[in-house]
């Protein structure tokens, strides 16, 4: 038997509607068409899909099995259909993003949780075991946003420009350099660094600072939690490279000094690496936007 989609709509339809007439006003046919489809479709089956002599008409035995058929199908179909056109208005689709900054989470999901409220029909997810190999997921699909602050050139990839920020070295309020009011590459040679877990030429503090110089610190050591290295640094423990807007709510602690990288300080930029072909989706033009705001509020602090 061919069944085809229209069947089971039709079928459903003269139930739900009792009868032939209302059925074809609503499938917008005529009641001649509709009865032609019915007939055909039971020539098909080979049985009767419906008892004729009934009033209202009623579905036979096989008619019911078609339409629990008909009942569990159509609402799939209908989701998929509405899907689709969602994806069509662009209201729907898909954002699963990749960082190349480990503490970019501290900034990123504000802005994650602001847009999944606005565009509940995206599909969002962060992929952080993509982190080192982000901008090749990129290329491949896996992934359709990299936050990164080394922007290359990638054929079909557009690096879009999020907001600048200045690494800033974190000490404690009675470490030396403290009163010395900025950081050299050759201070940190006698330091513990602490650092998050990245690969060294994603680390702002190697590849813009010490690096350069040819300066290695004494030790390195990794953690997780910008709340846990600010407690070590606070205990003399180490010293560490942080965003500024990572440590604007430090700005009136006690316990920590905060240094510019040189005298004149450091400026990076962070950009949001998409495929090119994405960049006319408008829950992409809106992630955007919410990106280069939440910074701004960062470095405003909390309001008064």
């Amino acid at each position: 038997m061919h069944l085809e989609l229209r069947h089971l709509r039709s079928l459903r339809a003269i139930h739900d509607q009792g009868g032939l007439a209302r059925a074809a006003e609503v499938l917008n046919l005529t009641q001649s068409a509709l009865s032609h489809q019915i007939k055909a479709l039971e020539e098909q089956a080979g049985v009767e899909l419906f008892l004729r002599k009934t009033k209202p008409l009623r579905l036979s035995a096989a008619g019911m099995r078609l339409l629990r058929t008909a009942t569990q199908v159509l609402p799939l179909i209908d989701a998929a259909e509405a899907e689709f056109r969602a994806v069509e208005l662009g209201r729907a689709g898909r954002l699963h993003v990749a960082m190349e900054c480990h503490h970019c989470y501290d900034w990123l999901l504000p802005v994650l949780d602001q847009f999944r409220r606005a565009w509940p029909e995206v599909d969002l997810d962060i992929r952080s075991s993509l982190a080192l190999k982000a901008l090749p997921a990129l290329q491949r699909g896996q992934v359709d946003m990299v936050i990164s602050s080394d922007p290359e050139e990638i054929a079909g990839v557009t690096f879009q420009p999020l907001f600048d920020y200045a690494p800033t070295m974190v000490v404690a309020a009675n470490h030396p350099l403290a009163a010395k009011g900025y950081a050299e590459p050759t201070d940190l040679a006698g330091e513990t660094l602490i650092t998050y877990p990245m690969e060294r030429a994603r680390l702002d503090v190697f590849s813009q600072f010490l690096d350069q110089a040819g300066v290695e610190p004494a030790h390195v050591r990794q953690v997780e939690q910008t709340a846990i290295a600010l407690m070590l640094i606070a205990s003399g423990r180490g010293v560490a490279v942080m965003p500024d807007w990572v440590l604007r709510a430090q700005a009136a602690n006690s316990e920590l000094a905060l240094l510019p990288l040189g005298r004149n300080g450091v400026l990076r930029r962070l950009y949001a690496a998409l495929r090119t072909e994405d960049l006319h989706q408008p829950y992409m033009s809106h992630v955007l936007r919410l990106a280069r705001t939440e910074p701004v509020r960062l470095m405003r602090g909390p309001p008064g």
